[in-house]
């Protein structure tokens, strides 16, 4: 059996990055010493449940529409937008989205698009 492991998003600005997908997400760094560098941080959900979320400076080119994004779960979609624009991430509105959408489109601070999806 297979599973995801960690999902690797590429950044400029490693430091801002890693501040917001920590508070975003409530996520731990991975301990000293076990691979982190100045180009690269490993971040763990806190329980231990669920994929981590990699950070990795590379300077690459931000596709929009992105090939692939991540589907945040709440019961509390109205309270974690605001929380997560709060943080620095901002609302992306796209013209195709249906009026009853159970999502919220984000960017990060580098424009890196997630959703946050009402699972109430």
């Amino acid at each position: 059996m297979i599973r995801v492991g960690s999902i690797v998003l590429r950044v400029d600005d490693l430091r801002r990055e890693t501040e917001f997908w920590e508070r975003a997400l409530d996520y731990v760094r991975r301990g000293e010493g076990e691979g982190d560098s100045d180009d690269f941080v490993l971040l763990r959900p806190r329980d231990g449940v669920g994929p981590n979320v990699s950070l990795d400076r590379v300077r690459s080119a931000l596709q929009i529409p992105p090939r692939i994004h991540l589907d945040m779960y709440t019961d509390d979609q109205l309270g974690e937008v605001k929380r997560l624009v709060a943080l620095g991430a901002t609302e992306v509105h796209w013209d195709k989205r249906p009026a009853d959408a159970d999502y919220v489109i984000l960017a990060d601070p580098e424009g890196n698009r997630f959703c946050v999806v009402d699972v109430s």
